[in-house]
């Protein structure tokens, strides 16, 4: 009996030694000298120039991140990219591939349970965009319409939602990433795209023609978007944190965010233009890494 006791203590001290390893990221990046940062594709937050080149307000924020990361280690870090999807964001970093997730992550309770979030940076709306010419202005018009989304989002549930509470009756057409549901805009094959509103607004701003289509509609969700990072490793979320929190305190946030939607961006030169908005001005004036549930209790 003592002997087995013993075998399982040993087993639950290496997990949990295991455990502490993963967890300890800031130790994982000073012996390696390199932190994976987790991109997307075609987000409006994080999105690819081409051969592995990333930009985006999130990338910028990351890159400032690991900048402060580096004076506190002391020493030189390499930033490795690793692209990911909306369905596998949250395994790549709790499995240790990704170390700090850049992309455009909504915080709410289910992936509090996964991962950890650094204070909120950016607070979406959800919205419909739509053909110039659809006469499509409402949630109540999609009624026998098709309606994209991506996969994996919190728009999918959210739509659903909607769905339900509105009495519409709309076919859901799902693409693999932001970039897909908005050709399934741009293609007729969907009369509406519904996501993120800085995704729809980017999309639009970097397409051919971007007077073709409109964001339209009442704000169909409040979603506080975050940079995603492992659960229970106290130093590192402290770490970005306090990047964040001087960041936003010297204005640098603020500068960062008028890059990105105030002014032409790459690869067109195209202007995304989405004003700050009072949502993300309140989370810049109180930090804080509270889900979107938090916001949807204040409506």
């Amino acid at each position: 009996m003592k002997k087995s006791l013993f075998a399982l203590a040993a087993v639950l001290a290496a997990t949990g030694a295991v455990h502490a390893q993963t967890t300890d990221t800031l130790k994982k990046i000073k012996d390696s000298g390199v932190v994976t940062m987790g991109v997307r594709e075609s987000s409006g937050l994080s999105y690819t120039l081409g051969d592995g080149k990333y930009v985006g307000f999130h990338i910028d924020v990351c890159t400032k991140v690991i900048a402060d990361v580096e004076k506190q280690l002391g020493r030189k870090i390499e930033t490795k990219y690793q692209p990911v999807t909306s369905q596998n964001r949250i395994p790549l970093v709790q499995n240790g591939t990704v170390d700090i997730e850049c992309g455009s992550t909504t915080n709410n309770a289910t992936r509090q349970k996964d991962v950890a979030f650094a204070v909120t940076t950016f607070v979406e709306e959800v919205r419909i965009a739509v053909k110039a010419n659809s006469g499509i202005n409402n949630i109540g018009q999609l009624t026998g319409k098709t309606v994209a989304t991506t996969t994996g989002t919190t728009s999918v549930q959210t739509l659903r939602k909607h769905e339900r509470a509105n009495g519409v009756d709309f076919k859901e057409l799902y693409g693999k990433d932001h970039a897909d549901s908005f050709l399934l805009l741009e293609s007729g094959r969907a009369d509406a795209f519904v996501m993120d509103g800085s995704i729809l607004a980017s999309n639009i701003a970097k397409s051919k023609n971007p007077a073709d289509f409109k964001i339209v509609g009442e704000v169909l969700s409040v979603e506080p978007i975050a940079i995603m990072l492992r659960k229970d490793d106290p130093a590192f979320k402290k770490a970005v944190d306090d990047s964040i929190k001087a960041q936003i305190k010297s204005g640098d946030m603020a500068k960062t965010y008028d890059k990105w939607f105030l002014q032409p961006i790459p690869p067109a030169g195209a202007k995304v233009g989405l004003p700050v908005s009072d949502a993300t001005k309140a989370a810049w004036a109180n930090p804080n890494d509270k889900p979107m549930e938090d916001y949807a209790a204040k409506k």
